[in-house]
């Protein structure tokens, strides 16, 4: 191969794989308390790592939901994911200014499009700051709870064998049990971090203290 050629075939390839890995480096998403590469499901409007904190701009009507009416079915939030060990111990603090109905935070855990588990920090139809859980088997069972004076609030999810807890706290050391359930997948699961702006222009998300852990817990009231 002629010099010239050789030169342009090599710059060129320099060129696509400087690409490549740049297209790699924004799908993934590294956090220092979580030992696997997380990668994006739906694109944010922008998203931020520091430290120990994700923060996710989620751009306008973003949600996930499968409506028990059937007449709202949406799945273009954005999330950051990762496989997990088969037992866990995941928790983080969710903290959003809560601007518009619906706006919200969430940690996931995802087997395909009609089996997951939405854990919701979330501006409800009240204007409420609220705890929410959406359990989706085909259909989702959304489950309304506590309600938050403050603008965090802390969630742990721990999965044991084919088991998973959903817990919250105020102050990231004293927690209350949510949900309590059995979740039979046949695929490997998927967790991490999702934001969401069902009517709303944009809502960004904090995500702090985060905290993963290969155990399975022995006691569901206690999380340990």
């Amino acid at each position: 191969m002629p010099i010239r050629k050789l030169s342009i075939y090599l710059t060129g390839s320099i060129i696509f794989l400087l690409t490549v890995n740049s297209i790699q480096a924004q799908d993934e998403v590294r956090l220092p308390a979580i030992p696997f590469k997380l990668h994006w499901d739906n694109t944010p409007v922008k998203h931020t790592v520091s430290n120990n904190t994700l923060t996710i701009v989620a751009g306008k009507e973003t949600d996930m939901f499968r409506d028990p009416n059937v007449t709202y079915n949406t799945d273009n939030a954005p999330k950051p994911l990762f496989t997990p060990d088969s037992n866990f111990v995941f928790s983080t603090g969710i903290r959003h200014s809560f601007t518009s109905k619906w706006d919200g935070g969430a940690i996931v855990i995802i087997e395909d499009s009609l089996n997951w588990i939405k854990f919701c920090f979330e501006k409800d139809y009240t204007g409420a700051r609220r705890v929410v859980s959406v359990v989706t088997k085909d259909i989702s069972d959304d489950c309304n709870s506590v309600a938050i004076s403050g603008d965090l609030v802390y969630y742990k999810v721990a999965k044991a064998a084919n088991v998973i807890t959903l817990y919250y706290s105020l102050d990231n050391k004293k927690w209350f049990l949510v949900r309590h359930l059995q979740f039979n997948n046949k695929k490997d699961l998927k967790i991490g971090f999702l934001a969401q702006s069902p009517t709303g222009k944009q809502c960004t998300v904090q995500f702090s203290a985060i905290k993963y852990e290969a155990k399975k817990i022995n006691d569901p009231y206690a999380g340990e």
